[in-house]
């Protein structure tokens, strides 16, 4: 029998300019707090979907993550901006259970994952983004932003909620901004002295 391998594929990343303008393009207050959260805490799109009003913090500035991926739960960081954001949507849509709330029965069930890319495709068509963007694509340019930002990698495990160190250090392979930053052996070499050729 012959195992064929997979191909590892490197995920979809937002620049943070892209960010910025899918962020801008949401279609509504709602949306735009959903997809902030989302990428402000790398959070999986069923952890987004399941929030509860409880699970925000202000006194600790962070979010409680319950039963994550293998029913696990976790903290992740609460910032100034999207906590400013949720006291923006509360006052507007006042939910009383679930963060953000199907307003199919009367919102008694919580926004479901497909509803959450749904959300996202909008906002990305309205933002004129040709990458395929999904909720995963905000938790894959969350993870690489903060690795950017010379966040460390065991920090960044702990926040996405990874069980294995290699899972998360994918992200490496598309930290472009870490990478550019990388000096080429070459450029440590003396310089060559450049001939100029005979005019």
């Amino acid at each position: 029998m012959v195992f064929t391998r997979e191909p590892c594929r490197l995920p979809v990343v937002l620049s943070q300019e892209e960010v910025a303008r899918f962020l801008a393009a949401a279609p509504n207050l709602k949306a735009k707090t959903l997809l902030s959260l989302a990428y402000a805490t790398g959070l999986r799109v069923h952890e987004v979907s399941v929030l509860i009003v409880g699970d925000i913090d202000s006194e600790r500035m962070a979010i409680r993550v319950e039963q994550g991926k293998g029913r696990k739960d976790r903290y992740v960081m609460l910032s100034p901006q999207l906590l400013e954001l949720l006291r923006v949507y509360w006052a507007q849509y006042r939910p009383r259970h679930w963060l953000f709330p199907s307003r199919i029965n009367e919102g008694v069930t919580p926004l479901s994952p497909r509803q959450i890319n749904r959300l996202c495709h909008v906002a990305a068509e309205q933002a004129g983004i040709t990458k395929r963007v999904s909720p995963h694509t905000l938790r894959h340019s969350f993870a690489t932003h903060l690795l950017e930002n010379r966040t460390d990698i065991r920090i960044i495990q702990v926040l996405l909620g990874h069980k294995k160190l290699d899972t998360t250090a994918l992200y490496t392979q598309v930290a472009l901004k870490t990478i550019g930053e990388i000096v080429s052996p070459l450029d440590l070499l003396p310089a060559p002295e450049v001939r100029q050729p005979p005019a």
